[in-house]
């Protein structure tokens, strides 16, 4: 059987969260640098997406660039951000043909300067879609994202604009780069690695998490169904009983 015909569409994650990694082993395992894993890797975000549209998931979240990824070698980051920079104008036209609002987090003003005007006006240019939001990550690290937010409220509260007794949850959420996306339902990684490296922590704190031993650039639809199927085979229960779930 078709594994999308195994799909429940009335079960389909509303957020899902992915860890791109293993572009280097892939690479490695070629004889190539890890640049030529990098650049084969843009199959598989068009399939993803692709596979996710079919499924009407309505939010996608790619952690393409981390915080820590600043202390790689200078000749890969600079590579990574010129395929981000080519990789945008490529794909403009497929994101509006999609209607695919895209979206970024994390230290922006860290990104080359031609780098942040490349996102910035595809940012711009895709804000009216609606069919689907496809945020990346980039200079991310959720620590740091956490810290900011605390500064944030923490200022707030000495200019006497927010009353300490009435931070909750959703106070935290309005000051997270995330403000403007729903949590977390499933995260994905692949390589076989079975950590979530300091990605999304606060808004994956219910999320059903994913690991295939599928490497990055090897990633196709079929396997984002199976990450689908396995997730509708879960039962979330966010604290509750089984019991409780069926009364």
């Amino acid at each position: 059987m078709d594994k999308k015909l195994r799909i429940n569409p009335q079960r389909v994650p509303k957020h899902v969260a992915i860890i791109m990694d293993g572009n280097g082993r892939w690479a490695k395992d070629k004889g190539m640098t890890r640049v030529f894993g990098h650049k084969n890797a843009l199959t598989a975000v068009r399939q993803t997406l692709e596979a996710a549209g079919e499924l009407k998931v309505r939010y996608i979240t790619l952690y393409a660039f981390s915080t820590e990824n600043w202390k790689r070698p200078k000749f890969e980051i600079d590579a990574l951000m010129s395929l981000l920079i080519s990789s945008l104008k490529k794909e403009l036209p497929t994101f509006q043909e999609n209607k695919i609002k895209v979206n970024a987090i994390g230290n922006i003003e860290n990104l080359p300067k031609t780098a942040q005007k490349t996102l910035l006006d595809v940012i711009q240019k895709t804000k009216s879609n609606n069919e689907m939001t496809l945020t990346f990550a980039l200079s991310y690290g959720s620590r740091e994202e956490i810290v900011n937010a605390i500064k944030n409220i923490s200022k707030k509260v000495v200019n006497k604009e927010l009353d300490l007794e009435k931070i909750d949850e959703n106070t935290i959420n309005n000051h997270l780069y995330t403000f403007n996306l729903p949590n977390v339902d499933l995260m994905i990684r692949t390589s076989g690695e079975q950590r979530i490296s300091n990605f999304l922590l606060w808004q994956m704190a219910y999320a059903e998490l994913y690991f295939t031993d599928v490497l990055w650039p090897d990633f196709r639809q079929e396997h984002f169904y199976d990450a689908i199927i396995d997730y509708q085979n879960r039962e979330r229960r966010f604290g509750k009983t089984s019991e409780q779930l069926t009364e």
